[in-house]
């Protein structure tokens, strides 16, 4: 009855958000099993020593899915990411997924989600993009806010920057948290923090 109560808010959060009817079991199931990891971690039953970040943005449409592309791209299994949004969005951003594209990293099975409470306090970073005073914080988690501008109605050219940006950031939260990157060269534009 458990599992079957979080599956079931899973897909009502999706339900009245998605364009896909047809993938909602899917994404409510995928959406169930990271929060019910969350709620594991929370409660002490899952401990890996993984660092675990959240990325969260208003639309969870773009600066977060690149952000967790770069992550997951660089830690590897090494430590956890996952992201979310205050108002999620329907799709992510095109021109994000093609920019991420030209650096081998694939996003395309992200999907725009809303936070809950137990994926917040499960996370040892929370880094907000722009949700102001919507975005989460408990007290004893560590926050950091990145002030980015919302990649919304942008095309490829006008993204590639703020991707760069949102990569330096990444890399320099890796080396915060003391986690080894996988040896993934970066272009020598784009090295300096």
């Amino acid at each position: 009855m458990f599992f079957e109560r979080f599956l079931h808010t899973s897909y009502d959060q999706f339900a009245s958000l998605s364009s896909v009817p047809n993938f909602l079991p899917l994404l409510a199931e995928r959406f169930a099993r990271q929060r019910l990891h969350a709620l594991a971690r929370v409660e002490g039953h899952h401990r890996d020593g993984k660092p675990v970040v959240l990325f969260l943005c208003t639309h969870n449409a773009g600066r977060s899915q690149i952000a967790l592309g770069f992550f997951t791209h660089l830690t590897g299994d090494r430590a956890v990411a996952w992201f979310g949004g205050s108002e999620p969005g329907t799709e992510v951003n095109p021109a994000a997924v093609a920019a991420m594209a030209e650096r081998g990293i694939d996003i395309t099975d992200e999907y725009p989600k809303p936070w809950t409470d137990e994926v917040v306090r499960a996370a040892d970073v929370v880094v907000t993009m722009g949700c102001g005073d919507a975005c989460p914080v408990f007290p004893g988690t560590r926050c950091e806010n990145w002030v980015l501008d919302d990649p919304a109605g942008w095309d490829l050219d006008g993204v590639r920057p703020l991707r760069d940006v949102i990569e330096r950031r990444v890399r320099r939260l890796i080396d915060q948290l003391g986690v080894p990157a996988a040896g993934w060269s970066t272009p020598p534009s784009i090295v300096h923090l």
